[in-house]
C-alpha cells in the first residue's frame, strides 16, 4: 500500500524577501571591505588570508579534532552526556584566545597603546575570567539539566 504524502509548498533556497535583502547587503558590505582592504598592500593581505587558512586546516583543525576525540573516548559510552558541556565553553574560549592572542600574550602592547590610546594590560586576566565564567555557566546548566532528568533504569 502506498502512503500518500501531503502536498507541501517547497521553500525557496534564499528564504523570504527580507532574508534576500539582508544577504545582498552583507555581500555589498563584504565587497566594500574587500576593496578597501586590498587597496593598500594587497599581496600581504592575501598572504595573510592564505596563511591563516593553511594554519587552520593543517595545524589547528587536527589539534582540536584530536582533543575532541580524546575527550569523547575518555568519557566512555555511559558518560558522554557531559561532553557537550565541555565542548562549547572550550570552543568559545579557544576562539577568544585565537582572536585576542597578541594582546593576551602582551606581544603588541606598545603598538596597541599607540593606536588605541588604551593600555593593553588586563587582557590575560579578562580572558581567564571569561573562560572561568563560560565553564562555570556550562557546569551550572549541566547540573540543572542533570537534576531535572528522571532517574535512569539500570
Amino acid at each position: 500500500m502506498r502512503r500518500s504524502v501531503p502536498y507541501r509548498m517547497v521553500r525557496p533556497v534564499l528564504g523570504s524577501p527580507f532574508h534576500l535583502l539582508v544577504l545582498l547587503c552583507s555581500f555589498a558590505l563584504c565587497a566594500y571591505a574587500g576593496v578597501r582592504l586590498l587597496d593598500g598592500d594587497w599581496f600581504m593581505v592575501m598572504l595573510w588570508f592564505v596563511g591563516a587558512a593553511v594554519l587552520h586546516d593543517l595545524v589547528l583543525l587536527p589539534l582540536y579534532a584530536a582533543a575532541d576525540r580524546a575527550l569523547v573516548k575518555g568519557a566512555g559510552s555511559r558518560r558522554r552526556v557531559w561532553v557537550p558541556y565541555l565542548r562549547v565553553p572550550a570552543a568559545l574560549s579557544g576562539l577568544l584566545l585565537l582572536v585576542w592572542f597578541p594582546l593576551i600574550t602582551g606581544r603588541v602592547s606598545e603598538r596597541y597603546a599607540g593606536v588605541a590610546g588604551l593600555s593593553a594590560d588586563g587582557f590575560l586576566s579578562r580572558w581567564l575570567l571569561v573562560t572561568a565564567v563560560l565553564f562555570g555557566g556550562s557546569a551550572v546548566v549541566f547540573a540543572v539539566r542533570l537534576r531535572r532528568r528522571p532517574p535512569a533504569d539500570d
